[in-house]
């Protein structure tokens, strides 16, 4: 069996290390000495002023939402994972999807404004495997009408524009961590903002808002994560370098060899520290797309359709954004992880191959 994807897991000795120091302190959670470490470290990798380690990457986007006490319509995209616009929805707001550009497939900038309406609080957009959205547009329609700006940044650790980290832009910038990411604390997520006071208030919401042992400031929840699971960000942060330069070395050897293949490919040029996440490939149809992926499965070889459906076709929402519903009807992502073998993927290429001939 070839899984879709495959948690990295670092040198055994190096997360052993760390669990001998939770070990001896017999401290494993509200906010230890490893999760303080591991949000340095973060900052300083990312250069970055203000970040927090969250429980995870939804959780990260609720945060977001409740610190700028946001209300009424979030114009959001539709090719996403679910969790971006159940995060909207289960703080009470409302979606507004606003259709995705053909070759980045993040949101479109130009058809934002044409969504705004008296009752919308924010733009919450993502950066799509690891793609960044148009930041310095929608950061432009957000001062002109007055709107906050969040971004799920759950593909794109790593990448920079302007030659800043992704995670400076927007209001708030959020990120998974979860165990299939590029980097990874099994399960976890950030949150990222230049705002300290902005920050301090995410303090208080991720721990029931307690401001010491006896007082509360406002309400909260609990988004604090644990020692062990900052214990393996901190075994796996050194290992970062190289599992991007694997993923973008299995990246480009797919392209090669899939070279006669009936596929487009999202656009990923001119990308500052591009992380390779993924391999996503768009058929030319939907039958196609079916086909290959009955002889992957037949060859026990997994593969996802990733975003499908389109998040403005689930049983709660609506909204009419065709890109994204022929995008999500044609995409599938390939096996991308770092013990995937050349000779693994040549028999991948060689089966899609074949099924298109067939």
């Amino acid at each position: 069996m070839i899984p879709v994807t495959k948690p990295f897991l670092p040198p055994r000795k190096d997360y052993d290390h760390y669990l001998d120091g939770i070990w001896e302190r017999n401290w494993l959670t509200n906010n230890g000495p490893l999760v303080n470490e591991l949000e340095l470290r973060l900052k300083e990798h990312l250069g970055l002023d203000h970040l927090l380690f969250v429980s995870n990457g939804t959780i990260a986007l609720q945060l977001a939402i409740k610190a700028l006490n946001l209300k009424g319509e979030i114009i959001t995209t539709p090719f996403s994972y679910v969790a971006t616009t159940t995060s909207i929805i289960w703080e009470g707001c409302q979606p507004v999807f606003v259709d995705i550009l053909a070759d980045r497939l993040t949101i479109n900038p130009d058809l934002i404004e044409a969504a705004i309406t008296e009752n919308t609080s924010v733009i919450l957009a993502t950066h799509v495997y690891g793609i960044p959205c148009e930041v310095e547009k929608i950061q432009k329609i957000a001062d002109k009408h007055g709107l906050k700006v969040i971004y799920d940044g759950a593909h794109a650790f790593g990448v920079k524009v302007s030659g800043k980290s992704i995670f400076e832009f927007g209001d708030i910038s959020t990120c998974s961590f979860h165990a299939t990411k590029i980097f990874h604390t099994i399960e976890g997520g950030g949150v990222f903002t230049k705002d300290p006071e902005l920050l301090k208030r995410m303090a208080y919401l991720r721990n029931f808002g307690h401001d010491g042992f006896e007082k509360f400031n406002g309400i909260g929840i609990n988004a604090k994560n644990s020692e062990f699971h900052a214990a393996m960000g901190l075994a796996v942060l050194p290992e970062i370098d190289n599992i991007q330069k694997t993923k973008q070395e299995q990246y480009l050897f797919y392209k090669e060899l899939l070279k006669g293949l009936k596929v487009t490919y999202p656009s990923i040029g001119k990308i500052e520290n591009y992380n390779y996440a993924y391999f996503p490939i768009l058929f030319s149809n939907v039958e196609l797309l079916q086909k290959s992926m009955k002889a992957l499965e037949d060859n026990q070889i997994g593969s996802r359709r990733y975003f499908y459906p389109g998040l403005n076709n689930l049983d709660y929402t609506q909204g009419h954004c065709p890109v994204s519903d022929n995008t999500s009807e044609k995409v599938l992502c390939l096996p991308l992880y770092h013990s995937l073998t050349k000779e693994e993927q040549r028999m991948i290429a060689r089966i899609l191959l074949r099924a298109q001939n067939n």
